[in-house]
C-alpha cells in the first residue's frame, strides 16, 4: 500500500502546485513589463510606445495547428480572407487546387467535409509499419538511403518497449488502488447520502463505529492529505487515477496492436506521393478543440476592442491551416501546410506541435527550404517533455538531413514568472544548441472556442508569443528578412540572472542561460528598439 500511495502522490503534485499559485497568477501577464508591472512579460505596451510614430502594414501569419474556431468573436475580424475565392460556390476560383479556401485549409479530412477527430501517434505508426523490415537488423546492414528511417524505427521501438515494460509493472498497482478507491468511495457516499465528498467529509467518519466506514474514511483522508486543496472532490481523484490507468493500458496495447489508419480512410491520398496534395476540405472548426484557437489569439486577437483579450500584433491576419488533429501530425500534411502558407502569402508560420520521430522528415525539410527561398519565418515550440532536445530530438527541427541548419527557423522554450512557479517552465524542453530563446508559456490566457477564454500552459503558447512579436516586427519593419528577425528576437531578449530549476528535474539547479543558445526571454520592447537601431544604421549607410 505504501508503494501505491507513493505512485499516487506523483499524480497529485499538480493539484498541490495549482492550489498554491492560483491566487497569485494574473491573466495577460505575458504582455507586461517586469520593471513597471512586476511580471517577466514581453513589455508590449513599451514596444508600441516606441512605434507610435511609425505606420504598419498587414502581415499574414499562418497557424498550422488543430484548426481554428473561425466564428470566435475576438478572432473573426483578424482572420485571413482569400479574396480570390468566392465563398461557398464550390468552385476553385483562384485555381490553387483548394476549393473555397476562404480562411485557410484543412489537410485532415475528406473532400465531403468530414474531419479527422483523433489521429494515431507517430511512434506507433513507425514501430508497426517498419517492424518487419528493421527488427533484429544492425545499422551496418541497412542501405544508406534507409539509415535515417532505420534510426527513427530504433527510437520508436525503444520508446514502445520502455513504455510497455513500465506500464506492465505499474498497471496491477493502479488497478488495485482504483478498485479500493471506488469501493471505499461508494461506502462513504452511502453513509453520507451524497454523490461526492471532499477531505472534511472523510475526516468526520474517521471515528465511525462501523468498521468498513472508518477504514474507507482513513483511506481517503490519506489520499486527500497529498494535496492542500481542501475543495477537491473524490470524483476528481478517481477520474485522475482512471485516466492514468487508461494511459497505462494504451501503452501496453500500443506494442501489441497496429494503429488504425483513420487519416488515410478520410483523405484518400497517396501518402507516399508528395505531389498528391489536393485533398482535405475547408472545414477548419470541426474537431479542432481549443488548441489552435488559443494559439491564434496569442498572436493576433483584436487589440483594444474591450472584448476578451489583446493579441500581440496589431495589424495581422491569421491564416488557419489544420494539419494537427489529436494524436500526432503526419509529415506530409505538415510539409503541404507549410507550402500552402507560403504560396498564399504568409510571412510567418507558427508551429505549436511536434513528436519524437519523423519518418518522412525530408518532406518537411524541403518545405522549410522552400519557405526560406520565399523569405518566410518558421516559429516552433520546443516541446513539453522537460528534456534536452540536443540529446532527445523533437521534430520538426531546423537541422536538415545533410547536417546543415535552416536560417529561417526559431525554436522556442517556455518561460514563466515567479507567480507561475518559476522563470523556466518545469515541462519545457531545452537545449544550449537546439533551443534559440524562451518566451512566456505558463498560464497564457487566450481565445478559446465558442467565444470562451481560457488559460493554458505549454511551449505551444510560448511559440505564438514569439510569432506575435515577429509579426509585430515584420509589420513595422517589412524589410526584415527571416534571419534578421531571428537575430533580433534572440539577441535583444531579457537575461535572467541566477539559477532556475532544470525542466524535468525540479531539484537540480542550473543557470537559465544554459537552457537555450541565447540564454534569454524574448522581449518586444527590446526587439523593437533593436529593429529601430538597425533601420537608422541602414539609412546612415545611404
Amino acid at each position: 500500500m505504501k508503494r501505491i500511495f507513493f505512485l499516487f502522490s506523483i499524480l497529485l503534485v499538480s493539484f498541490s502546485l495549482f492550489s498554491q499559485q492560483t491566487k497569485e497568477k494574473k491573466a495577460g501577464w505575458h504582455l507586461l513589463d517586469q520593471q513597471q508591472d512586476g511580471y517577466m512579460g514581453i513589455s508590449l505596451a513599451q514596444a508600441y510606445d516606441l512605434l507610435k510614430n511609425k505606420k504598419s502594414r498587414t502581415v499574414i501569419v499562418a497557424v498550422i495547428d488543430s484548426g481554428i474556431d473561425t466564428t470566435q468573436e475576438d478572432l473573426k475580424p483578424v482572420l485571413w480572407i482569400n479574396t480570390k475565392e468566392i465563398n461557398g460556390n464550390g468552385i476553385d476560383d483562384d485555381k490553387n487546387g483548394y476549393t473555397d479556401d476562404i480562411h485557410g485549409w484543412n489537410f485532415c479530412g475528406s473532400k465531403e467535409g468530414e474531419n479527422l477527430s483523433r489521429n494515431s501517434h507517430e511512434i506507433a505508426r513507425v514501430y508497426h509499419n517498419w517492424r518487419t523490415e528493421f527488427e533484429g537488423k544492425k545499422e551496418k546492414n541497412i542501405p544508406a538511403e534507409k539509415k535515417f528511417l532505420y534510426s527513427q524505427w530504433i527510437k520508436a521501438a525503444s520508446i514502445i518497449e520502455k513504455d510497455f515494460e513500465e506500464a506492465s509493472k505499474q498497471l496491477p498497482d493502479y488497478t488495485n488502488f482504483l478498485n479500493a478507491l471506488e469501493i471505499s468511495s461508494k461506502t462513504i457516499c452511502e453513509e453520507l447520502s451524497v454523490k461526492e465528498f471532499g477531505p472534511l467529509h472523510a475526516k468526520t467518519l474517521l471515528n465511525s463505529n462501523k468498521n468498513p466506514v472508518a477504514k474507507s474514511a482513513a483511506l481517503w483522508v490519506d489520499v486527500f492529505s497529498q494535496t492542500t486543496d481542501t475543495s477537491i472532490k473524490h470524483t476528481v481523484v478517481i477520474k485522475e487515477i482512471s485516466d492514468y490507468k487508461n494511459t497505462l493500458n494504451n501503452k501496453i496495447k500500443r506494442k501489441e496492436d497496429k494503429p488504425e489508419d483513420t487519416r488515410g480512410s478520410l483523405t484518400k491520398d497517396n501518402y507516399f506521393d508528395i505531389s498528391d496534395r489536393f485533398y482535405g476540405n475547408n472545414n477548419l472548426k470541426a474537431h479542432s478543440g481549443d488548441h489552435g484557437t488559443l494559439v491564434a489569439g496569442v498572436i493576433g486577437a483584436v487589440r483594444n476592442n474591450g472584448i476578451g483579450i489583446d493579441g500581440i500584433a496589431d495589424n495581422v491576419r491569421i491564416m488557419a491551416i489544420r494539419a494537427v488533429p489529436g494524436g500526432d501530425e503526419h509529415d506530409k500534411d505538415v510539409a503541404l501546410a507549410i507550402r500552402y502558407a507560403v504560396d498564399n502569402g504568409a510571412s510567418i508560420i507558427n508551429m505549436s506541435f511536434g513528436k519524437p520521430v519523423s519518418p518522412f522528415k525530408h518532406l518537411v525539410d524541403e518545405a522549410t527550404k522552400y519557405a526560406a527561398s520565399k523569405g518566410v519565418l518558421l516559429v516552433h515550440g520546443s516541446g513539453n517533455d522537460g528534456k534536452d532536445i540536443s540529446k532527445d530530438v523533437f521534430y520538426p527541427n531546423p537541422i536538415f538531413l545533410d547536417g546543415t541548419k535552416a536560417t529561417n527557423y526559431i525554436t522556442v522554450g517556455a518561460s514563466g514568472d515567479e507567480t507561475t512557479g518559476g522563470y523556466a517552465a518545469s515541462f519545457s524542453n531545452y537545449s544550449k544548441s537546439g533551443v534559440d530563446v524562451f518566451a512566456p508559456g505558463m498560464f497564457i490566457y487566450s481565445t478559446a472556442t465558442d467565444n470562451r477564454y481560457s488559460g493554458a500552459d505549454g511551449t505551444s503558447l510560448a511559440s505564438p508569443v514569439v510569432a506575435g512579436v515577429a509579426a509585430l516586427l515584420k509589420s513595422y519593419f517589412p524589410q526584415l528578412k527571416p534571419e534578421q528577425m531571428v537575430r533580433i528576437l534572440t539577441t535583444s531578449g531579457k537575461t535572467i540572472q541566477g539559477q532556475v530549476s532544470l525542466p524535468g528535474e525540479e531539484n537540480k539547479k542550473v543557470s537559465f542561460s544554459t537552457l537555450s543558445s541565447s540564454g534569454k526571454v524574448v522581449n518586444a520592447y527590446e526587439a523593437v528598439k533593436m529593429a529601430l537601431e538597425m533601420e537608422n544604421d541602414s539609412k546612415k549607410a545611404f
